[in-house]
């Protein structure tokens, strides 16, 4: 498949044994991928090897993409394209963070055009993504547009590679875990679920989303199953499969939880590990209730997936100080 090469792989394996302490068990390792390296690093880097590879094997000569206003895809697609000598436009949902903080201002630091609009995420954000890129293509540009479907299952590639990393690794390191424990609603823990089933691994993903879609599990199977195809793997991966859940939502996307406050909290001071506000600070406080609640025993062996977004706590330094 058309690649790139963007970060340092394969990323750290982590045990984390005063948490363990801590929390009673289980044994805990995390999966670093905050070290991918590329813009404070980042489970997106993974996913920019593939799509944005595929848009140079295209020909393309400028990214486009859209998010929220403190994306962490946004940012590191800023620095890949820097770093690959490409343009990038980025049209980011005008919305409570829209501060220069985090983020965002790395995206300006990194020399994207950067564009605040007046509507949100999804069908509306793409439509502006596609306007732009005929605009583009009318001044003599090559735009290739970041979006689903094509996008989702790239990410599910990328985090079958992201497996297939950790069964060497557990193997060098003698473990086996039982459970894998990531924030995704889609692609990133598709590709968990793919890779685990193809090499028979006895770990369970589970996702616990960061935003509330009610078609979530259809969104990762479809992507599980677009990337099967992808990698000519003879697996069909069902609705069953897919373990995820919203309950640590709370509020909304992006509004910070007591329960991911104190995770993020409790990670830091124990390990000396930063989680971000929006994402794995929630699926933390997942983790951590799974394991109060006796859903997960003292006797088993957990992997969390640090899917980055550090850089996005010094927008939320206000509601983190209080």
């Amino acid at each position: 498949m058309p690649q790139v090469k963007l970060g340092h792989f394969p990323t750290p394996l982590e045990e984390c044994p005063r948490l363990s302490e801590a929390l009673g068990g289980p044994r805990i390792f995390i999966k670093r991928e905050d070290c991918s390296g590329l813009a404070f690093g980042g489970n997106k880097v993974r996913q920019l090897t593939f799509t944005i590879g595929e848009a140079m094997d295209r020909g393309a000569d400028t990214i486009i993409q859209g998010a929220a206003s403190q994306s962490n895809h946004c940012r590191q697609v800023a620095a890949a394209t820097a770093k690959l000598g490409l343009k990038c436009y980025l049209r980011l949902t005008r919305d409570n963070k829209s501060v220069m903080q985090g983020n965002l201002l790395l995206d300006h630091l990194a020399g994207a055009d950067v564009e605040l609009v007046d509507a949100p995420m999804g069908p509306e954000l793409d439509a502006i993504k596609y306007a732009l890129a005929e605009d583009l293509k009318a001044q003599g540009l090559k735009p290739y547009v970041l979006a689903a479907p094509r996008s989702t299952a790239l990410a599910a590639v990328a985090f079958a590679w992201c497996i297939a990393e950790i069964h060497q690794q557990q193997e060098a390191m003698g473990i086996e875990a039982d459970w894998m424990y990531a924030a995704s609603a889609g692609g990133t823990q598709a590709g968990l679920i793919l890779a685990s089933i193809a090499l028979g691994m006895k770990l369970k993903p589970v996702g616990i989303a960061p935003i509330a879609w009610d078609d979530r599990v259809e969104r990762i199977r479809i992507a599980a199953n677009d990337a099967a195809h992808i990698l000519g793997l003879a697996l069909q991966i069902d609705d069953s499969d897919v373990r995820n859940t919203a309950d640590y939502v709370g509020e909304a996307y992006g509004i910070l939880t007591p329960e991911c406050v104190e995770a993020l909290k409790l990670l830091a001071q124990m390990e000396g590990i930063f989680l971000d506000p929006s994402y794995t600070s929630k699926a933390f406080a997942g983790l951590i209730d799974h394991i109060r609640q006796g859903k997960i025993s003292s006797d088993e062996t957990v992997i969390f997936l640090h899917t980055g977004g550090t850089p996005a706590l010094f927008a939320y330094n206000e509601e983190l100080s209080a």
